[in-house]
């Protein structure tokens, strides 16, 4: 990748927060991170990444209310948010890509370089 990508890590958990954003940053990605809901639209408007990694479990707004936000953003719509989640229940799923997210991982069975991978292919297609 010659120019970076920017990605915005929307995590909670500290230690997976750091986790992928270590292995972002040594993939070449410029890395900016929020760690709750409100902060990750604040985050989507300032800095507009090429690409949202977000969680769902989150405080302040749950990532299927920041997901619906920034699709009704007119700044952020375009924006592919991929949800990296623990919930795996098929109307999770669904109702995340209903909502506009253009892919569901599930934490568990996802190693960050996996993720990387995706994130990566989502890119280059």
């Amino acid at each position: 990748m010659n120019e970076e990508i920017k990605i915005l890590l929307v995590e909670d958990d500290t230690f997976l927060l750091n986790m992928y954003a270590d292995k972002f940053r040594s993939e070449g990605f410029e890395v900016v991170i929020a760690e709750n809901g409100v902060e990750a639209i604040q985050m989507a408007n300032a800095e507009v990444p090429d690409i949202i990694l977000l969680d769902i479990m989150l405080p302040k707004k749950n990532g299927f209310e920041v997901l619906a936000e920034l699709k009704n953003n007119k700044i952020t719509k375009a924006i592919p948010v991929i949800l990296l989640t623990n919930l795996s229940q098929r109307d999770e799923v669904k109702k995340g890509m209903e909502l506009g997210a253009v892919d569901f991982l599930i934490k568990a069975h996802f190693m960050p370089n996996e993720v990387v991978e995706k994130v990566k292919k989502l890119i280059n297609s």
